[in-house]
Formats: C-alpha cells, sequence, structure tokens
C-alpha cells in the first residue's frame, strides 16, 4: 500500500466519504480544512493512490515550543531562546479502510521531509496526540513527550534527518 501512493497538497478531492474512524477528524477534513488554507493558518496534505481515492491527510503549520518545555538533556545542547520554531502536524488522519499499512507513517516521513526543506529553520515536529493509541504510535516513531503535556509529542528534525539517511 504505502508504495503505491503519491501525497500531494489537498486541491477538489471529494472528502465526503473519508471516514477515519474519529469524528472530530472527519469532520474538520470535510469541513473546515479549506477555510485554514484560505486563511494560511495551515496547510493540508493528501495521500491518494493510482485511482485518486483519498487515503489520508496531515495538516501541517508553523509554531514555537517554549524552551522549558524540551527534556535537559535537550536543552542543554540548544541555545539559551525563549522558545523554538517547530513544524506542527496538527491532524493525521488515515481512512479507516486503510489502517495498519503504514500510511501514518508515510504521512509522518513527509512532513518531516517538508520540514528538512523548509526555508526557515524548523528545530522539531510536534503532534498533538489525540487518543492514547496515537501517542504510542507517535512514541514508537521517536517522538518524546512534552514536560508538562503528556499527550504533546517532538522530535527534533535533525533526528530525523539521521534516520532518514540511514
Amino acid at each position: 500500500m504505502t508504495g503505491s501512493c503519491r501525497i500531494e497538497p489537498l486541491g477538489k478531492q471529494d472528502r465526503t466519504s473519508f471516514h477515519s474512524g474519529v469524528e472530530e477528524l472527519n469532520d474538520y477534513f470535510r469541513t473546515r480544512v479549506t477555510q485554514d488554507i484560505r486563511r494560511r493558518v495551515s496547510n493540508c496534505f493528501v495521500a491518494l493512490d493510482a485511482e485518486d481515492r483519498l487515503l489520508g491527510y496531515y495538516t501541517f503549520a508553523a509554531a514555537s515550543v517554549p524552551l522549558t518545555e524540551l527534556p535537559a538533556d535537550i536543552t542543554r545542547r540548544l541555545p539559551r531562546y525563549p522558545s523554538l520554531p517547530t513544524g506542527l502536524i496538527g491532524m493525521l488522519a488515515i481512512d479507516r479502510r486503510y489502517h495498519r499499512q503504514g500510511l501514518g507513517s508515510v504521512l509522518v516521513v513527509d512532513a518531516a521531509t517538508r520540514a528538512i526543506r523548509a526555508e526557515p529553520a524548523i528545530y522539531a515536529l510536534v503532534v498533538d496526540a489525540k487518543t492514547d493509541s496515537a501517542a504510542a504510535f507517535y512514541l514508537r516513531l521517536g517522538f518524546q513527550r512534552f514536560q508538562s503535556q503528556p499527550m504533546r509529542l517532538f522530535i527534533p528534525v535533525a533526528e530525523i534527518a539521521r534516520r532518514l539517511a540511514r
């Protein structure tokens, strides 16, 4: 499955049949994502198969995190700025027909690749996990929890680049 999809910016795809199993993610994708894109609050990228079926999506936006939210072993190596620039994967959902096929990881890697290529510096990718199983998914990918917000996770872009280079 994962080798036979392409990822591109959201266009005119029919989103009415998309069902991830999480109504909040379905509703956002069907009714509000285009407003966020139009207002330049977030971008949305979709995974499509060879027949242009919607397999999944994620949103990507600029964000920042306070340095104090990161673990001490990481902050020791960073400049003492009050906050660091990040890329936020705000929403990520896979249509339930395509769950457990590795597509979520493909979307995260796509976001990571965009973060690595970004002209403005991005220190880390950040996600807000909606469920414990989502948090477990990100932890398996190497994300770490924030100090005071266990459902908010991050991974340094330099770590992603090292992993992708292997």
